[in-house]
């Protein structure tokens, strides 16, 4: 069973890697849709006139990067679109911190066509990936350049990015195609953490629920990263649903930490590590509620100290991988396949926050998928572990069940001891017949034969008890050349059939071994009612001896 699962979830991991190398490469063009757009900046003065802005597109600085305009009010201009068609065409642009956002559009009869964000901002014109989509409307005579007045731009990745001139057949499929991506990783969260909670149901470990949350956080963060938020709470301003955005993008980051740090065996998080990892799980959920409460007044700020706690996610990763492997931990290498995406993205993610790489639409969206490949080695770990745990519980069992065997077994001749046979016949029901047989002359037979080979004939003996007793039966060795032999009186073993076949049982050196058996019957419910059996056996036993041995003698049983 756990095999099969480890082979499904091995082969959904290489699925997930596929799609996760796939999408960017092959289906580029229909999630971006269009051909980029070049835009240029120029900082707000106030009192500006847009009409006379949008026909002079010379006074606009198109070389410095816009980050280093900083914060503020600003006129960001395309360059000359000319496309003329009946059908309108869409303007698509990154979603980024803005309290307003107004579009202006040249045609190129001179009419300048306006629209102006509420509110709201742009979360009425948000599309799946979080992306801003304008109409331009249908001109016969052709759009010319298109004009945005940015208010209140953070500017931390940047004030226009991401720019895309598409018609409306390119936007439909790139929001089939994001629809496709995130409803595949919707459908496959909902699977794991239902899955997950079954098995904790069943099994009871902790990680399994760190795992979940893991899961659902994830599931919360593409909730709000998507645009889907926007779709389902239209009212919601985008602003506040950025800052919902990094506060799962937090959470995410931390149960993903507390996640692991509960999975691997407690020796790999021993001493500074486990305190460190905790640390850092704190610091990215913080980060993330600190960004909720204070980017309304100062974002900026907010970004870089939620920057830096991602950083520190990256920095538990080295010496985890080197404590588990030190350690010789069981879940080293899928660790380090589950973690190599996620981590890879965040450094990624980070570098572009700090301005050393530009602002990519699949990097900015990099976290869901890394994240998928993530889920799906952790499930596998998870299966793993649990098939782990599954044989060391074998394996205690087994170990248990030949202890006990042992402690019940005598060595010699692998028949039950003593003690368990009193444990096992006491409070049989019904009557039962007991039976002491004895080995005559074993003294000789020792010095004859040496103790080896005394030791082989208490075997064979001991192998003819066996074989010829009926199921349900109890045959001890109870101590030196004595064996006892217990049926139920309905079932009893005939001790002269016993007596035959031990005469023609070939021993050692065609030794002649024979044996003398003394019976008794009664209730055997009570440890009183065991001694008078016991001695009623005993003292046939005996008057077998007296009589010249090779022989059996009953007794009735003297009343308790």
């Amino acid at each position: 069973m756990f095999r099969a699962l480890l082979y499904r979830l091995a082969a959904a991991l290489l699925l997930c890697i596929g799609v996760a190398s796939f999408v960017p490469t092959a289906h580029a063009q229909s999630a971006l849709a269009g051909v980029p757009l070049e835009v240029c900046v120029l900082r707000d003065t106030g009192g500006m006139n847009p009409v006379e802005l949008i026909a002079h597109p010379e006074r606009f600085d198109c070389t410095t990067a816009q980050h280093r305009f900083g914060p503020g009010n600003f006129w960001v201009i395309t360059k000359d679109i000319h496309q003329r068609a009946r059908k309108p065409f869409r303007i698509r642009l990154a979603s980024l911190w803005q309290d307003g956002l107004s579009l202006y559009t040249l045609h190129a009869d001179g009419r300048i066509d306006n629209s102006v964000t509420d509110r709201r901002g742009v979360t009425p014109l948000v599309q799946l990936g979080a992306l801003v989509e304008h109409t331009l409307p249908a001109s016969d005579s052709g759009v010319v350049r298109a004009m945005w007045h940015v208010q209140g731009s953070a500017n931390v990745r940047g004030i226009v990015i991401g720019t895309r001139l598409s018609t409306a057949t390119q936007s439909q499929r790139a929001n089939l195609t994001m629809a496709a991506i995130y409803a595949g990783f919707a459908g496959l969260c909902i699977a794991l953490i239902i899955y997950n909670l079954a098995l904790w149901g069943a099994l009871r470990h902790r990680f399994q629920l760190y795992y979940c949350a893991m899961v659902a956080a994830l599931l919360l963060y593409t909730f709000s990263s998507s645009g889907v938020l926007a779709w389902v709470f239209p009212e919601i301003a985008n602003n506040d649903r950025l800052r919902i955005n990094y506060l799962m993008l937090g959470i995410t980051g931390a149960t993903a930490l507390v996640f692991a740090r509960s999975f691997f065996e407690e020796r790999v998080f021993a001493g500074w590590l486990g305190k460190y990892t905790l640390g850092v799980a704190c610091a990215m959920a913080g980060a993330g509620l600190l960004f909720l409460l204070s980017a309304p007044f100062s974002v900026r700020l907010a970004d870089m100290v939620f920057t830096g706690a991602f950083l520190g996610l990256a920095t538990v990763v080295g010496p985890t991988l080197w404590s588990a492997w030190r350690r010789r931990s069981n879940y080293l290498w899928l660790f380090a396949i589950g973690w190599g995406a996620p981590i890879l993205t965040a450094v990624l993610r980070a570098l572009a926050g700090l301005h050393f790489i530009p602002w990519n639409f699949w990097l900015d969206n990099s976290t869901v998928l890394s994240m998928v490949v993530e889920a799906l080695a952790s499930s596998l770990a998870i299966a793993y572990r649990i098939k782990l745990l599954r044989d060391e519980r074998d394996y205690a069992i087994a170990s248990e069940v030949m202890a006990r065997r042992l402690a019940d077994t005598d060595p010699l001749t692998g028949l039950l001891n003593r003690r368990a046979f009193l444990a096992q016949a006491i409070g049989r029901p019904g009557e039962q017949q007991l039976l002491i047989a004895d080995l005559d002359h074993f003294k000789q037979v020792n010095e004859t034969l040496g103790h080896d080979g005394g030791d082989e004939v208490l075997r064979l003996f001991a192998r003819l008890l066996r074989t010829h007793a009926p199921a349900g039966t109890l045959v001890a060795r109870m101590g030196g050349e004595e064996f006892a032999i217990l049926s139920a009186a309905g079932e009893a073993v005939e001790p002269e059939a016993l007596l035959a076949k031990l005469r023609a049982t070939r021993m050692p050196f065609d030794l002649q071994v024979t044996a003398s058996i003394g019976s008794c019957r009664g209730p055997l419910t009570s440890d009183i009612e065991w001694k008078a059996i016991y001695r009623g056996a005993d003292a046939a036993l005996f008057e077998a001896k007296s009589a010249g041995r090779d022989r059996v003698r009953r007794t009735v049983r003297e009343a308790a």
